[in-house]
């Protein structure tokens, strides 16, 4: 009775939200859709699915009230004092942990993404269901002509391998729905691995679809409702998008150092080295959607964000870093005093003063229609400082890059392309994925690309696992040292890798720093590593209060999912 009623409760939001109306989380049971319509004529169904990549964009980045928020603050890309979507909540070094009891806090956070995910999967296994043969099960759905019906089986299982693979990337278990199990079916509650093989599958079988030589008319581009963006997806463009997100997924899966070493590289740096060519950008729309409800928070909101200096001050040639790292962790800001930093990195302010870098950039200078911003952070303008909370998060910067969206998109604020996938982190995953394979030449070429070319760094020249990066006192990046990690020093190629995965992947996407700080180690210790799968779907699976988990330290939280110390001692 209480899986059939939040079903139908699921199906009704549903159908508000194809009408315009994003309820969010009105949809209760994760692993419902639409089913009426992938049941109702060709046309209805195939509209249906064509608008279910904006669906899964709205449960991943169309709302401030997710998971965002919260891995922002545990890896240090952000800080705020604000108890906004729990970011408070989750301050690292204060024992915070993932609750997941009937009336949390956070509740809703916590649930947005698995949910939508599962409605998500739903409708595209649905579809396929549908599609086959009436004595297998389904209704021989036909679109009209085979391509037609190859370009609709493609879209769906990409969906099923989005849908489930982000999913597996945050939760310890997800709810799989297959193709072959009836609209009442709950799906099969799978752990993060399994889940993430499902995925990997799907993703495979969209790309097998893509390439048929089907004949007949409306087969690739895909409509360019399906996926809003300034490219034509062409069958060749699809499979770049799909591996493109398939080495991510893959890459990020992992929770812990020892099983992001086990990830299977040699299919990452095929993926990626595969993937997409030009930054992935997608076309916002604020009225019939996608959009960014975390990326609208940047830059003007002040007690949002700010950037701490953990990861952002190992660019600082000036010595405050050092001084930074040498002090305790409870005694940094005190004085009511900001982090200020002085780098050769051009992708943030220059001048050895405040005052300097003010004037070397202010974020007023990039909001022009489309307008690409001449630094990714600003030094806080006067007046804007927001020294609240704990003093380790305060510093002087803001991460500002995509601004210029922010205020004047392409013409009305927030209504235009904006990038959801950078090239750079295809290009640092394969990086990555050299180096833990002893291919260091490759390695350094491919870090090379953004340090030099956005950061304006010297190179690195030297083809090993160990030798400083170039520049001597004034190297980037200089990274804490153990044992005591009270001291900094030049970072290697390793370091460097993840430098530039940061700075060129931070706010552009999911979890930018969470997911692969977790796998890096460098989550501080406590943290947890993912969440529990949302108490809403175990009680809809029968499970009693008492069988409820979260995690993170505590007791009631999972086994192991909590981070240890990190690599640079926090």
């Amino acid at each position: 009775m209480i899986k059939s009623a939040l079903r139908g409760a699921a199906l009704l939001a549903a159908a508000a939200l194809l009408a315009g109306c994003d309820t969010g989380l009105e949809v209760i049971n994760p692993n419902a859709g639409d089913t009426r319509r992938v049941l109702g004529t060709p046309a209805d169904a195939e509209n249906l699915l064509g608008s279910y990549y904006r669906r899964w964009h709205s449960g991943v980045y169309g709302s401030t009230t997710d998971l965002q928020g919260m891995m922002n603050i545990m890896s240090l890309m952000n800080y705020s004092s604000l108890a906004n979507n729990c970011q408070n909540a989750r301050a690292p070094f204060a024992g915070a942990f993932n609750g997941n009891t009937p009336g949390n806090v956070c509740q809703g956070e916590q649930f947005r993404l698995y949910s939508f995910m599962g409605e998500v999967n739903r409708v595209a296994a649905s579809f396929l269901r549908q599609m086959k043969p009436a004595a297998d099960g389904g209704s021989d759905l036909n679109l009209g002509t085979p391509a037609r019906n190859a370009r609709a089986r493609a879209f769906a299982e990409f969906l099923r391998g989005l849908s489930i693979g982000y999913a597996a990337l945050m939760h310890d278990s997800v709810g799989v729905v297959s193709d072959g199990m009836t609209a009442e079916d709950p799906g099969t509650l799978v752990g993060y691995r399994a889940a993430f093989d499902s995925a990997n599958a799907a993703f495979e079988r969209a790309i097998t679809a893509t390439n048929e030589n089907a004949p007949g008319a409306d087969g690739f581009p895909l409509p360019a409702t399906w996926i809003a963006s300034n490219v034509s997806f062409s069958k060749v463009e699809f499979v770049r998008l799909i591996r493109s997100y398939r080495a991510r997924i893959r890459a990020n899966l992992a929770r812990t150092p020892a099983e992001r070493a086990a990830v299977n590289w040699d299919a990452v740096i095929a993926d990626a080295e595969n993937g997409i060519t030009v930054d992935h950008q997608i076309t916002t729309n604020t009225v019939t959607g996608p959009t960014n409800g975390w990326r609208s928070q940047y830059g003007t909101f002040a007690l949002w964000h700010q950037m701490p200096p953990f990861f952002i001050g190992m660019a600082d040639t000036s010595g405050s870093y050092a001084a930074w790292v040498a002090t305790p962790l409870g005694d940094r800001g005190a004085g009511n005093v900001s982090f200020l930093m002085a780098t050769p990195d051009e992708r943030f302010p220059q001048g050895a003063s405040r005052a300097a870098q003010q004037a070397d950039f202010q974020r007023q200078s990039c909001q022009g229609a489309a307008q690409v911003c001449k630094r990714y952070f600003e030094n806080r303008q006067a007046g804007e400082d927001q020294n609240q909370g704990l003093g380790w998060g305060w510093s002087n910067y803001n991460h500002v890059r995509f601004f210029s969206w922010r205020t004047n998109g392409d013409g009305v604020q927030q209504n235009g392309n904006t990038p959801h996938m950078v090239k750079a982190e295809m290009d640092l995953l394969r990086a990555e994925g050299h180096f833990r394979k002893g291919n260091f030449a490759q390695a350094v070429s491919l870090v090379n690309l953004s340090r030099v070319g956005n950061g304006k760094l010297p190179p690195v020249t030297v083809a090993d696992a160990t030798t400083p990066v170039p520049g001597g006192n004034a190297c980037v990046p200089k990274v804490p040292q153990g044992p005591n990690f009270r001291t900094v020093d030049c970072g290697n190629l390793w370091e460097a890798i993840k430098y530039e995965a940061r700075i060129e992947t931070a706010y552009t996407h999911y979890g930018a720093w969470f997911l692969p700080g977790r796998g890096w180690g460098e989550l501080p210790e406590g943290t947890p590593l993912f969440w529990a799968v949302p108490f809403q779907d175990l009680q809809a699976r029968g499970k009693q209060l008492d069988q409820l988990y979260g995690a993170g330290v505590g007791a009631g939280n999972a086994a192991n999912s909590a981070a240890g110390k990190s690599v640079y001692g926090w």
